[in-house]
């Protein structure tokens, strides 16, 4: 019987280390999370199978950010992926060690980017202005990792160039994309994903400065705050990007992938068939089906 009584082991498995660590009841959090993000997975990677030819881009970008999610939040609930760094800030409160969980930065350096390309092709900004979003997010990410590992108060200029990188990001994904998707006539559902992942990306800061870097809260409420903040994150905007691409006109998005590249009007290409109006039952030669 007792195989069937609720148990949480992983730190007589994985021992944590001395000074602040993850506890008991911290670990059974971050189980929950892996299991969110294990189930959103498998509902996307369902809902795949019902979506048209254009919208599984949508399904593919968030089935693999689900899956790292999974993978991270596994290994944080099971204590692993981590390291011991010692504390400048809050020494007496909360002693001179804390456990950092470098898993949660692999994560954000393939969620962070997953949510610009998603507004980015959205948005129908070019691809030079998606890789440069991207590259600033990762130089976000990496300054906090960074930061993190820096022992003395001088983790506050590598906090400082990742908040630099943030401003440059918020300031492309709210105000020079939403040029380009009115032009696209996807202006309100653009600002309504750009605005909720930018309100999300500035709780991420404040999470990160009583953490990691200001060692004000305990490494259990840290990454209680972290979860939430991912499971808002990736959940929400899965969903949202998964039901609302059902309507959206395709014919404007930019999304026409051919052997050309990704062409800014839906057209003939030698590689393409004409695609049939599901509405009204007429084919369309002149618009192209996104492959993919």
């Amino acid at each position: 019987m007792a195989i069937l009584l609720p148990r949480n082991d992983v730190l007589n498995v994985h021992p944590a280390p001395q000074g602040q660590h993850l506890s008991e009841h911290g670990s059974d959090w971050l189980w929950a999370a892996t299991a969110l993000f294990a189930f959103n997975t498998l509902v996307l990677f369902a809902l795949k199978f019902k979506a048209s030819r254009g919208e599984r881009l949508w399904h593919y970008i968030w089935i693999v950010t689900n899956l790292v999610a999974t993978l991270a939040y596994f290994a944080m609930a099971a204590n692993l992926a981590w390291d011991v760094v010692s504390q400048r800030n809050q020494v007496r409160q909360h002693g001179p060690t804390r456990q950092i969980f470098w898993a949660k930065y692999v994560l954000w350096v393939v969620s962070f980017p997953a949510a610009i390309l998603a507004m980015g092709i959205l948005s129908g900004v070019s691809w030079a202005t998606i890789v440069f979003n991207i590259f600033l997010s990762w130089i976000w990410v990496i300054g906090y990792l960074v930061a993190a590992y820096v022992p003395s108060n001088y983790k506050w200029g590598f906090f400082a160039f990742a908040a630099l990188a943030h401003i440059f990001l918020a300031f492309e994904t709210l105000f020079r994309a939403r040029r380009s998707a009115n032009r696209v006539g996807i202006n309100g559902d653009y600002m309504m994903l750009s605005g909720w992942t930018n309100l999300l990306w500035l709780l991420y800061p404040i999470a990160w400065g009583v953490s990691d870097g200001g060692n004000v809260i305990g490494v259990t409420k840290s990454m209680i705050f972290f979860g939430i903040l991912d499971v808002l994150f990736i959940t929400t905007l899965s969903y949202a990007f998964v039901f609302l691409s059902r309507r959206w006109d395709y014919s404007r998005l930019n999304i026409a992938f051919t052997q050309y590249g990704r062409v800014p009007i839906a057209g003939t290409y030698p590689e393409k068939h004409a695609t049939t109006d599901h509405h009204s039952g007429v084919t369309d030669p002149h618009t192209a089906a996104p492959a993919v």
